[in-house]
């Protein structure tokens, strides 16, 4: 605190705490730490195979060893890691860090487009990819950086026979491995039996060295590289430690289904939970509903993270309700906001809270999550994190009084130092230059919880009235016949622009009518849909965040034909 801001000193600050978020110099001091302490213990579980804190330990080692004595990359390189949740995802990430590299966390459905954009902006020089993948790798190689690939396929680490048929199922059965011709890459497998033959030679790493370069769309604009440093991490990770000392257990097990290239997952499931001894289930394909609550029945799991639309799909499973939830302590809900009938119903459903939490990739993500001692207060992001100052901002960098909206922007030793060669977008991305502007609209209460009202450029402007969609969503959302909304705004000659909603039926039955009739009774007149579209889905990003984006662009087609 500084007197640059002197009206900090009064503003709502939550729960403060300032910690010591130095005390280790990078994230290889936490895993390191971690496999001393838990060596004896699962740290993953997938496809029920399961690898300890010493197995992976030692084969994030091989890993290193090889990155550095045989493919010759050096500290600060880039490489990308493309693939889902798979064991050999902690294994590759944790080594390439080890060897003091830069990773970079690559969605394994990205286009050949979108992946050489990311590859060539990051000047990526290696890639650890599944094989299931590969053929789009082939198509952008010759115009990217990279001179090391190394290919996994599904099965690799899941033991002898059972591997061996996994793959085999896969690749010929499935056939869900593309034909790809990269004749200068080499195996998973191969990688690990050169790393044992080589002696792996510790990397010093500073704080401010990179640890990820994290892609997001970011608050405007084409997807940029968050830099986010081994301190940016390490302190989140301390900061979160504390936040969840109510709940953490011995050996807590943690159910994994949003991918781990994603920053909440990589940073919260992938690096918390960890340095906690946790044991983490890893879910490769959430979306196989069937397989995934078969995982909810096997283990008797205390936390589980997940986005919205995540915890929807599985309270409207029949077979969910069969779940044992006698010893889950806490749902965290991320990545988008927590409709209010998805919590409730949660609640009921499984006796224990679905708290929100709140952040972005720029700031390693969380700056701000519900009491997890049973004082959250449902439909806010909770209170700032300790270390961690949040403020609601106008477009001019000043905060605006208590109970107004504006921008959430906020400073703490979380928040990226910038983005990776994109120096104009810095200076447009920070107030006074060290304020990140979120992009997020929000109001702060007097006791400092905060609720998210939206992203500014999804604001629909009614007869001059800002309509906030995540606010017309949850409305229509408690409509006991709607599985999921979306709504957006479309061109309207009397008022400027018309609320529309996108609607999934949960029943058959439902009419715009009834829509209608429900708007009128939960949303003011302006803020009531003006047009309703039913779909059999909506589209969504493969953590499962209803992209608005795309559907303005489909009802912009509509409207230019």
């Amino acid at each position: 605190m500084d007197n640059t801001f002197p009206w900090l000193k009064n503003y709502p600050k939550g729960l403060r705490g300032q910690l010591n978020v130095d005390q280790y110099s990078s994230l290889v001091e936490i895993f390191e730490e971690g496999f001393k302490k838990y060596s004896d213990r699962v740290a993953y579980t997938c496809m029920g195979k399961s690898l300890t804190y010493a197995e992976v330990d030692e084969m994030s080692r091989h890993v290193a060893a090889y990155l550095t004595q045989e493919a010759g990359l050096k500290k600060g390189d880039r490489m990308a890691i493309q693939m889902p949740n798979l064991l050999q995802y902690p294994v590759v990430l944790i080594g390439a860090l080890r060897a003091g590299i830069t990773v970079v966390n690559t969605n394994p459905l990205y286009t050949p487009r979108e992946m050489e954009h990311q590859f060539t902006d990051a000047q990526v020089t290696a890639v650890v990819i599944l094989a299931n993948f590969a053929h789009n790798l082939e198509k952008v190689l010759p115009n990217t950086s990279i001179k090391t690939v190394i290919v996994t396929e599904i099965g690799d680490l899941l033991g002898g026979l059972k591997g061996g048929i996994v793959n085999f199922v896969v690749k010929n059965i499935k056939k869900m491995v593309p034909a790809y011709h990269l004749p200068k890459a080499i195996t998973f497998k191969k990688m690990i039996a050169i790393g044992k033959t080589k002696s792996f030679e510790k990397v010093a790493i500073s704080p401010s060295d990179l640890a990820f370069l994290q892609y997001t769309g970011g608050t405007t604009g084409v997807a940029k590289g968050a830099m986010l440093t081994h301190r940016n991490v390490a302190a989140h990770t301390i900061i979160c430690q504390e936040w969840f000392k109510p709940i953490i257990g011995n050996q807590d097990i943690v159910i994994t289904a949003i991918p781990l290239y994603h920053i909440f997952a990589l940073t919260v499931n992938g690096v918390l939970m960890f340095a906690s001894g946790a044991h983490n289930i890893l879910v490769t394909n959430p979306r196989d509903m069937k397989a995934f609550i078969g995982d909810l029945k096997k283990y008797p799991f205390t936390i589980i993270t997940g986005v919205n639309t995540l915890f929807n799909g599985l309270l409207n499973q029949e077979a969910f309700k069969e779940v044992d939830f006698s010893h889950l302590k806490v749902g965290i809900g991320g990545g988008m906001a927590v409709q209010k009938a998805v919590a409730d119903k949660w609640e009921m459903v499984t006796g224990t809270a679905l708290v929100e939490g709140y952040g972005l990739s720029e700031t390693s993500p969380v700056l701000c999550c519900g009491p997890l001692d049973g004082t959250h207060r449902q439909g806010t992001i909770g209170l700032p994190f300790p270390n961690t100052e949040v403020a609601i901002m106008d477009d001019q960098g000043n905060p605006v009084p208590v109970g107004e909206r504006g921008e959430i922007c906020a400073r703490g030793p979380q928040v990226m130092p910038g983005y990776w060669n994109r120096p104009e977008d810095n200076d447009k991305v920070f107030f006074h230059k060290e304020w990140f502007r979120t992009g997020d609209v929000g109001v702060m209460d007097t006791d400092g919880f905060i609720k998210i009202v939206d992203r500014i450029k999804d604001m629909i402007l009614v007869s001059g009235f800002n309509v906030y969609p995540n606010e017309v969503e949850d409305a229509m959302a408690l409509h006991p016949k709607v599985l999921e909304v979306a709504a957006i705004g479309v061109p309207d000659e009397k008022s400027t622009e018309a609320v529309k909603i996108f609607v999934v039926k949960k029943d058959e039955s439902l009419t715009e009518d009834e829509l209608h009739a429900h708007a009128h009774e939960y949303l003011t007149n302006y803020k009531r849909p003006k047009h309703i579209e039913f779909k059999k889905e909506l589209p969504k990003s493969n953590v499962g965040k209803i992209i608005r984006r795309e559907l303005r662009e489909e009802e912009a087609k509509k409207n230019n034909k």
